[in-house]
Formats: structure tokens, sequence, C-alpha cells
């Protein structure tokens, strides 16, 4: 949540169109943040605006638009799940971000499946080893729809829910981590509908898949799956800590779990257990048994964490606590020594800060500071060393996403649809407010001297 780019406006205008450079209609639900490469930028939404006609009634899409202009170049469309709507939840997209490495896209669908996507669509043809493109884009027992120019193309398909025997809870999130051969993405795994119980204890919840194949070739084995509070939706890091690079990850229990990368795929036909070499718990005085009994206590509970991990000179910098739909309302930002191994938990913590709200924002640092956000409707800057809270500004809405520190400058948006522009330093300064169409719940995006804001409704690209 840091960018480099620089010459990045801090105003615009919807209605008047300053320093708009282009706007593309989504669906009613946009809960993604926008991807930006090879010229095109992809975001994840639904099909309540449909942009082919024989796509028709609630769908996941995932559209791609030409940087240049916004112009609709194809689209991804995936029927949901009909095991319950606590599987696949009714009218909320794709909420994934695909991850690209030259010409290939990589995503976890709504469906629980991790799709490796050509970048250009079917725009050069329908490539192998997946063809059945027309088919997957329609529900079970309907025709299979004729492709065309517009629609995407799988090169290959793995099913999270059907190969590890997952239990996805709400929707699948997962941000794919690239590391080298390898693609490294938590499962979704959660509660079952009455949000008591854990039907899956036993299915892993950090996979590794081969980048080329889609092949699983290993997984973690810490049999998190009992402890889980409501789902895993954090996804993987990677860093390196006193040289001794570390795949971290955070589980649906509020633990912290340093793994080291693989270094080679296994024979075919074998999965591997990714080993353990470092453990932090962000709340050692959670319970971490039968935590399903603590459903909908405010007061009490387990921690859960749903914001990606921040590696940065050997720290360990994320936003932990209650969960936000049914935990304890306690919330705190941490920093954590990422060195040592085995369990650290009684000497790594660097600092806490308690928070106002539960958070499901990654923070961003940058220039000795640490900025995050909250469900309190505040955004807070702190000392990266000391954990000194620099400054907290109040928003008028909640926020989901996360911060974007770019040209000195922070962007936030809210789920009461402002947004606000501050400057990223220890000194508190509002440099813009403005509202927008409606609710923001991804994260602004800066690539190419242009900010990429996503509402419910639009994506918008301004710039200077």
């Amino acid at each position: 949540m840091v960018s480099d780019e620089r010459h990045l406006p801090d105003s615009f205008d919807i209605a008047t169109g300053k320093n708009l450079k282009w706007k593309a209609r989504l669906g009613s639900e946009t809960h993604s943040t926008p991807v930006i490469a090879a010229g095109k930028v992809l975001i994840g939404t639904n099909n309540e605006q449909p942009r082919d006609p024989k796509h028709q009634g609630d769908r996941s899409v995932l559209m791609c638009f030409d940087e240049k202009d916004g112009r609709f170049l194809w689209q991804l469309v995936v029927p949901k799940l009909t095991n319950s709507l606590f599987w696949d939840w009714p009218k909320a997209g794709i909420c994934s971000p695909p991850t690209i490495e030259g010409q290939r896209a990589y995503l976890v669908s709504n469906r629980g499946e991790v799709l490796c996507l050509d970048l250009n669509g079917q725009a050069d043809g329908n490539d192998g080893p997946f063809l059945d493109e027309a088919r997957h884009a329609v529900p079970a027992g309907s025709a299979p729809v004729a492709l065309s120019s517009t629609d995407a193309d799988i090169i290959w398909r793995f099913d999270i829910i059907k190969e590890c025997g997952v239990r996805q809870h709400d929707q699948a999130y997962a941000s794919i981590l690239i590391d080298g051969p390898f693609l490294y993405l938590n499962t979704s795994n959660g509660v079952d509908d009455s949000h008591k119980q854990i039907h899956a204890p036993d299915a892993p919840s950090l996979i590794v898949l081969e980048k080329a194949t889609g092949r699983l070739v290993a997984r973690d084995n810490e049999r998190i799956g009992p402890r889980i509070f409501h789902s895993t939706w954090s996804p993987p890091t990677l860093g390196t800590a006193h040289g001794q690079p570390r795949i971290l990850f955070a589980g649906g229990d509020g633990v912290l779990y340093g793994f080291e990368p693989l270094q080679s795929a296994p024979p075919p036909g074998e999965v591997v257990s990714l080993k353990r070499v470092w453990r932090f718990d962000c709340d050692p005085a959670g319970p971490k048994e039968n935590v399903q009994r603590y459903n909908s206590n405010r007061r009490e509970g387990p921690s859960n964490i749903k914001s990606t991990p921040v590696f940065h000179d050997g720290r360990l910098y994320v936003t932990v606590g209650g969960d936000v739909w049914w935990g304890k309302n306690a919330v705190w930002l941490q920093c954590i020594d990422a060195s040592g191994t085995g369990d650290v938990t009684a000497q790594a913590l660097v600092w806490s800060v308690p928070l106002d709200k539960h958070s499901m924002s990654t923070p961003s640092v940058s220039d000795g500071l640490v900025f995050a956000a909250d469900c309190g409707r505040k955004v807070y800057c702190v000392d990266a060393s000391t954990g000194k809270v620099c400054w907290v500004h109040e928003t008028k809405g909640e926020i989901w996403g996360s911060t974007l520190v770019a040209d000195g400058k922070l962007y936030v948006g809210t789920c009461r649809g402002d947004f606000w522009v501050l400057t990223a330093s220890r000194n508190k300064k509002v440099i813009q407010t403005m509202q927008l169409d409606s609710p923001m719940h991804g994260s602004p995006v800066a690539a190419n001297g242009v900010l990429y804001v996503t509402t419910m409704h639009w994506l918008y690209a301004f710039q200077l």
C-alpha cells in the first residue's frame, strides 16, 4: 500500500470532469481492488450491469479495460455456487484481485477455484489446456454459450473446494503471492452457515500451486481449522528477516505463521507439508479452543486477521483483533520482530497500538511512519519505530479498504462514499475530501501517473 508514483492529483470532481481521465461502469457491488499491468486494468465486480446479453442473472465478473481510455476489452463470467448463500454471497461478485505476471493473470474466483487467465482474453484465440470456457461461464445444466473476443481465456483451473476439501465461507477471497515457479494463497476455509461449526477442520488454510500447471504441490499442516473464528481471508506475504526468506501467513485463528519457501516441486502426485520455522500469537490472551462459543460476544473472544501482514526492514506490521461481524471489539495495530525461530510470542512484539474498532485494512509503511484505518471511521499515523501515535483523523464513514501512500499523500475511501486526501507526514493536514457516487470497499491504486479509485458502481482513473 505504498507507491513511488509522482504527480498524482490531490483533488478531482466527477461531476465536472476535473482531473478525470476516464471512468468505466461496473456492476452494483464492487468489493475488489483494481490491478494495472501490461496496458490493462482488471477489476472484480458483479453482473448487475451486463456487458454481454448472453450472461444474465447473478454472476461474478472480472472485467478487463484498456489502461489508456477505459475501453472494455473482455470479461470472465462465473456462475454462483448454489450450496447456500453463506458459500457465495448474493451479488458480491468477484472480490479477489488478480495477480499479473507477464501475459498471465492468476485469480481466485467466487467458486473457490484458482484460474490462470490469458491477459488478452479470447481475442487471440482459445489457449489450452483448459478449453471448456463456454460451459464454465454458465450454471450447471445450462447450455454452453458461444464464445466471443470479449470472453476470458482460461489457461488452467484448480478447484480448491474439490481438491482440498475446503468449506469456504461467505465468499472466496485471496490475493495470490508469486514466488518463482509457485503460487501461494489462502483457502477461505471457515465456519458453516450457523457460524458455530467448522465442517472442514482438516482442510488446509494455506496452499501452494505450481504456476505453470496449477498442480497442488504443498500445504500447511498446522491444523488451523478448529481454531478459525470466521474464515481465512488474509493473503500470505513474502519477506526477508536477517537474510532468511519467509512466507508469512495470518491464520483465521489470529496467529502469524512463518514458513520456509518451497525450493523445488515434489514428484508428480505428491503434496508436501510446508515447514514452519516461526510462530507469533497476536492475541495470546484470546481463547484458542471451542472458539465458536464466543459468537456475537463483543466483550471477549478470539482474534482474527483479515488484512495482509506487511514486511518492512525485518518487521511485520498487521491489524488484528475481534471479528467485525461476530467478535469482540478490541483491535490493535501491531509491530512484530520477524526474526528468530520457533514460537516467538513472548519476545517478538515490538509495540501494539489499540485502535477504535475492528480493522480489515492493510497498513501502509513509509518514511518511518505506519498508516492504518479501521471501522471506527478513523485513520491513524504511528511512528514505525516506537509505536507513538502521531495523529488520528476521523472520517465520515467506516473504512473497509486500505490506505495508499503515494506522492507525499495519503489516499483512502470510506463506506459512506467520501474520499480523503491527507499529507503522509507526522503532522496531520487534510488536503481535500470529495464525495463520490457510492461506497468504497476496495483500496485506491496508483500506476503510471494515474490514481485509480473504485466505488461500488464505477472505476475512476484520475490524472492531472
